[in-house]
């Protein structure tokens, strides 16, 4: 295992720089997810670690040792790839087995690690099927023991779960923590859901055009997101979002309401802001935002109702029951302790 260290990390294709300078540290046996909309350069500064894109400018070290101009195979890591890429013509053994051959590894050695990964993965039973002979959650688990058998320092996953069903994405992202917490290796997960970076990250890298918004613990970013884009992208819901003015009072005049600020916001009278609030820190209450529900969409254990604020929508979650009906006019107290205020020029958090 090793930690993996980016200093200054930039990739230009021709004229085009799409990754900017960036700065990372991924400690020994941390599991850290670059998270971010398609586009942003996640995918690439991932294959950038592996060595499968070029780095223009900066450094990337693995352990002790700059990787720059390492090919992938000297670089200790293993990557797993979203499409699985297996070999159909090679069983479950054979596929998991094929980059310790090729190293001419010691059959002994080969056949005790592909038994190890097998067992850990709950493929023993399948080691002589073949790909196709798979569901695609087993596929992936092979993919995952492909991985596990080359015992690289760093484990690279590149969107692993994207091409699986709802409920088996749900169970996959648990095997997959749970076999970092066995394993301990140092992995870095890329994907641009962000509820899997919420539930599987000791570290969440946020990322926005080539560059890092922000990064720390899941929590951390949930609570005190830097600016209004971590404040959108993070949370599902996402944060609603309201324009006003702050007033001498703490208060933020929105046009519809007057709303309370908590906390020690540094803001100057009559300074434009946005207001954020997460959706389940809104209440129903005799006054306050007035906002008539579009969508109820209850989905058991709570309702998440869209309502129109004036010209824009947000989003209320309600974890007790009320009847709510297209059309009716309700009054929302947010929480002011819960609450977010951000500078309307730069987006940054105040």
């Amino acid at each position: 295992m090793a930690q993996v260290t980016i200093r200054g990390a930039r990739k230009s294709y021709g004229n085009v720089e799409v990754i900017h300078g960036v700065d990372l540290d991924v400690a020994d046996g941390e599991f850290v997810v670059l998270v971010g909309p398609s586009g942003c350069g996640k995918s690439t500064l991932l294959r950038m670690i592996a060595g499968l894109e070029n780095i223009s400018d900066g450094t990337i070290a693995i352990g002790n040792r700059v990787v720059n101009n390492l090919p992938p195979k000297e670089r200790d890591i293993a990557m797993v790839f979203q499409s699985y890429a297996l070999y159909p013509h090679m069983k479950v053994a054979d596929n998991m087995a094929f980059a310790l051959k090729l190293r001419r590894t010691d059959p002994k050695i080969v056949k005790e690690r592909v038994a190890n990964a097998a067992d850990i993965l709950g493929l023993t039973p399948y080691l002589d099927r073949y790909p196709r002979q798979l569901s695609g959650g087993q596929r992936q688990r092979v993919a995952m023991g492909r991985a596990i058998v080359r015992d690289p320092q760093v484990f690279l996953f590149d969107e692993p779960l994207s091409n699986l069903d709802a409920k088996l994405r749900v169970q996959m992202r648990t095997e997959i923590k749970e076999l970092h917490q066995r394993l301990k290796t140092t992995t870095v997960f890329v994907t641009h859901d962000q509820v899997e970076a919420m539930t599987m990250a000791d570290k969440i890298v946020v990322m926005h055009d080539g560059i890092v918004e922000q990064m720390g613990a899941p929590l951390e970013l949930y609570d005190k997101p830097n600016n209004l884009f971590v404040a959108t992208f993070i949370g599902s819901p996402g944060m609603n979002l309201i324009k006003g003015t702050s007033k001498s009072a703490g208060t933020i005049d929105t046009g519809l309401a007057n709303l309370n600020i908590g906390g020690s916001h540094q803001v100057q009278d009559g300074q434009p802001v946005v207001y954020g609030i997460r959706p389940e820190h809104l209440d129903l209450a005799d006054e306050g935002l007035p906002a008539t529900v579009a969508v109820v969409e209850p989905t058991g254990s709570e309702t998440q109702v869209f309502l129109r604020l004036g010209e824009s929508e947000i989003v209320a979650v309600f974890h007790d029951r009320h009847k709510f009906e297209p059309g009716q006019m309700v009054h929302l107290k947010p929480r002011a302790e819960h609450a977010h205020l951000f500078d309307s020029a730069s987006g940054a958090r105040v």
